[in-house]
């Protein structure tokens, strides 16, 4: 059983109507997990359809001798992300670091639509690449990565359209205020006026976790799904990836 099915369960019937179905705990396997960070811990109850769990410290690989003609290591930390967007529009990526601050480090609008992006889920593993060239003579190179206005945008291999950096309105603000008690899970809220254009009166699909984010270098940044059981979920990963 895919380790995202715990999140599968709950998000993909938002999109197709089907009778309550009964919750069923996965079968737990003995992993090595990764500690998350203090502003993701699971302190509040929501009233949303959330799976949150604990995750203890335990070294897979002992540390190992430092050379100083070694390259830098990445750099890697826990923050939240936070995918929406409505039925008939398109996805949206937010990038927290701490929930309970609702003006998001990097909000992306990607050119994928929704139903396209959960058909995707179904089969279990989700690449999105975000391609940029940063030519010398550009300011695209010289730029920090998470500034760069539009980006070419692939999934699983296909080019698929285009991601934006956007300004979190004051919708976006809403949305993430009213599910900024939630550290994981996937559910329904109100639109709060989001994108009304496309669907005024929809309702808003998310689909919340905790991600790893990796910081190869300066050109390089990814965003890699933690699971509910505090594993490193491969199912879904996001890439920023600028050429030279």
């Amino acid at each position: 059983m895919p380790k995202i099915d715990t999140l599968r369960r709950v998000f993909l019937p938002c999109f197709t109507p089907t009778p309550t179905l009964s919750h069923h705990h996965p079968t737990t396997i003995p992993t090595t997990k990764k500690r998350l960070s203090t502003s993701l811990r699971d302190d509040i109850i929501t009233n949303h359809h959330d799976s949150n769990s604990d995750s203890d410290s335990s070294p897979l690989f002992p540390l190992p001798t430092h050379n100083p003609t070694a390259p830098p290591r990445s750099s890697k930390t826990m923050v939240i992300g936070t995918i929406f967007g409505h039925r008939r529009g398109h996805v949206w990526f937010a990038v927290q670091h701490d929930r309970l601050k609702t003006k998001p480090h990097l909000l992306l609008e990607l050119s994928i639509p929704t139903q396209s992006l959960v058909q995707e889920l179904r089969f279990g593993l989700v690449r999105l690449a975000l391609e940029c060239h940063g030519s010398p003579e550009s300011d695209l190179g010289s730029i920090p990565l998470r500034s760069i206005p539009i980006w070419t945008m692939f999934c699983n291999g296909r080019e698929v359209g285009f991601a934006v950096r956007k300004k979190a309105t004051e919708p976006i603000r809403l949305m993430l205020k009213s599910i900024q008690s939630t550290t994981v899970g996937a559910g329904v809220i109100p639109s709060f006026g989001f994108d009304s254009g496309v669907d005024k009166c929809g309702e808003l699909m998310y689909m919340r976790a905790s991600y790893e984010c990796v910081v190869g270098g300066p050109d390089s940044e990814s965003f890699h799904m933690v699971n509910p059981d505090g594993c490193l979920g491969q199912e879904l990963s996001i890439f920023l990836m600028r050429s030279r």
